[in-house]
């Protein structure tokens, strides 16, 4: 009888694939976690060389950062203007102080055109001061070049003790420096920002170092510091990611500006020293790197020397016009170390793996086949990123069994964990997002329940989450040594709830964020799963410790913002007591009517904003008067006609005083020539009456309290025809833009006869260059302004000033106050501002808009405005008309304030619809009671202003 043929058993045939298989997917594994864990440990090589290039950027910012704040605040100070030598030495203490607040700063020192020159450097060593023949008590060296009267230069050297004593001076004929012709001095004047040379070797110190140089901000002089960077070298030696990582900082010019052996970064040429360039180093990885110029993100291969390395160069932002960088170079050896030896252990662990599973494949191969294929179609489901699939099959074989039981809690494990990610990533509160991690994570590890405890600033740890109802301490005084001893102590504290593990939080500084809770079931006691538990968890709470993190920064980012703003507008308010406590009074009240509208179920039942809008609409309220920064103070504050940085009334009081010394003079000359003494008295008198009468009228027109009639003008103007003299020059004591404005004035024969009130050519000041672009047709207006533009910049002329019919303000001073919300646009729209940010500057410049559309800046209407715009307009012209603290007017009471907006709603200069809300919510009220003194708090009845606006 013929034998059936025999085909491979299952035991076999399983046994069989899972050896080969193993073996295939253990060698492919190993290779490719190889790769990955060579590739992972570039990466971080990577990451750790751009943090390096970051912390000696960092540093570099540190060693010139205080000396740029130094040299701009010199860029303001006098000393520009000093002519001569004393005036200089007037400001030296001041320089000194700068070298003294700064021990890199070596020398300050200023140029001026003419070529003279003024330096102070600090003696810091004995050497130095033995070079310079300085007194052994000389704590300064001032070196300086002046101009003499011959025209010649003359070199001094003078030695000052600490207490800024002269210790000794003396002339030096052969002390030539002329900065005109040093580049620190041309590229200075060229510029307006500070500029930084190339770094190079400080000739006195053999320093390492760099020159700052500014030029003042009148242009008279050039100033400049020389810093010492050579700390640079000794920071790089630090940094080492490697036993023999090599590490330099370059310029453009190849030359090595830091490495850890200065003897080798300083090179003798001659007499002097020079930097080395980076072949001169005697690094070949090094010079290899700098000739091969690799750039990017990630180390590089190359080979230097025999060996292999990994390599990159990262630019250094601080030296960004010299090109500076930074070359890194990690042998490939040490850098790949780690990966080699986890090759090797995953070898062998994958050789042991397939022993193991070619015995259990053997035994157990005839009862897993179905089961194991259904489990594997569930498997490949997952791998698919289907996780909404049934996972599970039933099988008499336990371990089947129990391996469908694992992969059902993996796969709603892996559910948790896409929730918990997504929590993470997208919810942007933090209780919230502490709320929504904690759940996940109790379900993902299937503990009892779970807490979580934040670190305050006073050394609490106070309870910000909990999970499935458990009563825990809402706060935990607690002391320990460690992070680690603070967890165990919140663990046996809580201990009479069960056995609970707590894990730190911390951030990527290792600084304690909290402690994270979880109160365990008996499956997670047994001594097998303690361990890799606790890895498990620590993993997972080191995930939630960098989103706390995250969170906390923003949070903390975003109240920073906020006190900046704020800071800006309180900044606003004290600088002139004319606008007092404006800009922190209107978002206050703008954002009672904003939410009375969103609240209400009336006209605008469909208006609605979110926490970012709402957030947009706070700032936009803080800043929307931004722009007064730019409004000169003498228009904010000008309480007369004639004042302009003075009041010019007191120049007109002497002239009146001139003409009153006249008739007296008159009265006694006619006396003198034997005139009749009566008859001159009567003539004084009544002429000094006249005077006397005709400047109280003129000092009543200055300060603009009554409305100017066209006769109250046409007096004005028959005041100024009176005639006085004038014997001096008006020319002399004047600054460089008055003498300007009489370029084209032609020069007078003194004595001169002249009217006693005049609008003279001198008068008037041209825009220029200066003419801002508010105008429609103008090309350079990208932010659509539609104002009318006066001929001139300023008329200071005195006819001029003391006509203006109503008030103190000109035309062209009116349009520098307007000009404000200009500047508060034009400065808004030049940030950087998020995308949930950038209706900022809409909001926060259309609050002068009308909605009849004759408004400034845009002449825009109501429908180019959205309600957030229209309710900014209403709130700063509530605040302005019931504001106390404005010495220029006296506050009105709530019901002459609802009176004036009734009127302004009705010519539809406000939005009557959001002023019937304003009323009808009694915002009013509301912001009275907090903001208003009692006696402005009187009766409003608003019926009358109701029906006003419902008939329009």
């Amino acid at each position: 009888m013929t034998a059936s043929p025999r085909g491979i058993s299952l035991q076999l045939l399983i046994a069989l694939a899972i050896m080969v298989s193993t073996l295939l997917m253990g060698g492919g594994l190993a290779w490719q976690g190889y790769r990955g864990i060579q590739e992972t440990l570039v990466a971080a090589a990577g990451d750790a060389a751009q943090q390096l290039g970051r912390t000696i950027n960092e540093q570099a910012q540190r060693l010139i950062d205080p000396a740029k704040s130094s040299i701009r605040l010199l860029a303001y100070d006098s000393l520009s203007q000093a002519d001569n030598l004393p005036q200089r030495l007037e400001r030296l203490p001041l320089l000194v102080e700068s070298l003294e607040a700064n021990k890199m700063l070596s020398t300050a020192y200023v140029g001026y055109p003419n070529g003279e020159f003024l330096l102070v450097r600090k003696l810091r060593s004995a050497e130095l001061r033995k070079q310079m023949q300085a007194p052994s008590n000389a704590a300064f060296l001032v070196q300086s070049i002046t101009l003499a009267a011959a025209g010649e230069m003359v070199g001094e050297w003078r030695f000052y003790d600490r207490e800024l004593g002269l210790l000794k001076a003396q002339v030096k004929a052969d002390y030539r420096y002329d900065p005109r012709t040093r580049p620190w001095f041309q590229s200075a004047m060229q510029n307006t920002s500070t500029v930084l040379t190339p770094p190079y070797v400080f000739f006195t110190t053999r320093q390492i170092g760099l020159t700052l140089a500014q030029r003042s901000l009148d242009g008279a002089a050039v100033l400049g510091m020389d810093v010492a960077v050579d700390d640079l070298g000794s920071e790089t030696q630090n940094l080492r990611l490697t036993p023999g990582t090599e590490i330099a900082v370059t310029d453009g010019q190849g030359r090595v500006v830091a490495y850890p052996d200065l003897d080798r970064v300083l090179v003798k040429s001659g007499e002097t020293l020079r930097l080395a360039r980076i072949d001169e180093l005697g690094v070949p990885s090094l010079s290899q790197l700098h000739a091969s110029a690799i750039e990017g993100s990630k180390p590089r291969l190359f080979q230097a020397d025999g060996q292999d390395w990994y390599g990159m160069s990262l630019p250094l932002s601080t030296f960004a016009d010299q090109n500076v960088q930074v070359l890194l170079a990690v042998p490939a050896k040490e850098l790949l170390a780690g990966a080699r030896k986890v090759l090797f252990e995953q070898t062998l662990s994958a050789a042991v793996l397939i022993i193991v599973l070619l015995l259990v494949g053997w035994a157990l191969g005839r009862r897993i086949g179905g089961p194991l294929r259904a489990l594997a179609d569930q498997v490949r489901a997952l791998a698919g990123f289907d996780f909404g699939r049934e996972v599970g099959v039933r099988s008499r074989v336990a371990e089947v069994g129990e391996l469908s039981h694992v992969l059902r809690r993996m796969a709603g494990t892996i559910q948790n964990f896409q929730s918990l990610t997504l929590t993470l990533s997208r919810e942007t509160q933090l209780d919230s997002m502490l709320g929504g991690v904690l759940t996940q994570l109790v379900e993902a590890t299937s503990v009892a329940s779970g807490a979580i405890y934040l670190h305050d600033e006073s050394g609490l740890l106070r309870l910000a989450s909990e999970s499935n109802g458990q009563d825990y301490p809402k706060e935990l005084n607690l002391e320990a040594e460690s992070h680690a001893d603070l967890a165990e102590a919140v663990a046996h504290e809580l201990e009479l709830r069960g056995h609970c593990l707590a894990l730190p939080l911390n951030d990527r500084s290792n600084q304690l964020l909290g402690v994270l809770v979880l109160q365990l079931q008996s499956e997670h006691e047994r001594e097998e799963v303690r361990a890799p538990f606790r890895r498990f968890v620590e993993e997972l709470s080191g995930a939630a410790a960098v989103a706390i993190e995250t969170r906390q920064l923003i949070e903390s980012q975003q109240r920073l913002l906020d006190a900046i703003i704020k800071l800006l507008a309180d900044a606003i308010d004290a600088k002139s007591p004319y606008t007092g406590g404006h800009c922190e009074r209107v978002p206050e009240l703008a954002q009672m009517l904003l939410d009375k509208a969103i609240a209400d179920r009336g006209p605008y039942a469909d208006f609605a904003m979110n926490e970012a809008e709402l957030y947009e609409f706070r700032i936009a309220a803080w800043l929307h008067d931004c722009g007064k920064v730019t409004s000169p103070e003498y228009v904010v504050d000008k309480a007369t006609k004639l004042e302009t940085l003075y009041n010019r009334i007191h120049e007109v009081r002497m002239r009146f005083e001139v003409l009153w010394r006249d008739a007296e003079i008159d009265y006694w000359q006619g006396l003198a020539g034997g005139g009749d003494q009566e008859a001159l008295q009567l003539t004084l008198e009544r002429c000094q009456a006249e005077l006397q009468e005709e400047f109280t009228f003129i000092a009543g027109a200055n300060v603009g309290g009554e409305f100017m009639r066209d006769e109250d003008i046409e007096r004005l103007r028959h005041i100024g025809q009176r005639s006085w003299q004038r014997h001096f020059d008006n020319r002399l004591g004047i600054s460089h833009d008055e003498a300007e404005r009489f370029a084209g004035v032609p020069q007078v024969q003194l004595p001169v006869t002249e009217s006693l009130l005049a609008d003279r050519p001198e008068h008037v000041v041209p825009w220029g260059e200066r003419k801002p672009p508010v105008e429609k047709d103008d090309p350079r207006n990208v932010w659509g302004f539609d104002m009318r533009l006066p001929a001139q910049a300023q008329n200071y002329g005195e006819l001029y000033n003391l006509g203006i019919r109503r008030g103190t303000l000109n035309e062209e001073e009116r349009f520098k106050i307007n000009d404000h919300i200009v500047q508060t646009i034009i400065m808004l729209s030049t940030l950087p501002l998020p995308r949930q940010l950038k209706r900022v500057p809409i909001i926060a410049g259309n609050h002068h808009e009308k909605m009849d559309g004759t408004g400034y800046p845009r002449r825009l209407n109501k429908d180019d405005m959205s309600i957030a715009e229209r309710v900014m307009a209403i709130a700063d012209i509530f605040e302005a008309l019931t504001a106390a603290d404005r010495p220029y007017k006296a506050p009105k009471t709530l019901s002459e304030s609802v009176k004036i907006l009734a009127f302004m709603a009705r010519d539809q200069h406000i939005d009557a619809q959001l002023f019937r809300l304003f009323l009808t919510s009694g915002v009013y009220r509301e912001y009275g009671e907090r903001f208003l003194r009692p006696e402005q708090i009187d009766e409003v009845d608003i019926q009358p202003w109701l029906a006003m606006i419902d008939g329009l």
